[in-house]
């Protein structure tokens, strides 16, 4: 299988798992959750919107993209171990990329660095 191919599709089974554990679309939920998937352009989120009383919520859970054959992690709201779950599902290590950390600090991570 191509390797994009494998990585697209163990993004989505993971935003998929997430949903379905943190219950972010139960019929009694306020704030609902959303996949988007942009396949063509190795974009993915997960996005929460709604309303709780008089708040209004809407921004990314996570985000990832794929570049360059690695997975960039841009966004993790959670304390989910996102990089466990990769791993656990054939995504080595030196094709993660944490987005969010600083360029300069990305080689103490101990993934890839772009």
């Amino acid at each position: 299988m191509d390797k994009v191919k494998k990585y697209q599709d163990v993004i989505i089974q993971f935003l998929q798992h997430y949903n379905e554990e943190s219950g972010g679309n139960q019929p009694d939920s306020r704030i609902k959750h959303r996949i988007l998937i942009d396949k063509e352009n190795n974009s993915f989120q997960l996005l929460a919107i709604g309303w709780n009383n008089h708040h209004y919520a809407f921004g990314p859970i996570f985000h990832f993209d794929i570049i360059d054959g690695k997975i960039w992690m841009q966004c993790n709201n959670t304390e989910w171990e996102v990089v466990d779950y990769l791993m656990e599902h054939g995504v080595i290590k030196e094709d993660i990329v944490l987005g969010f950390i600083h360029p300069l600090s990305r080689h103490f991570s101990g993934f890839a660095t772009a």
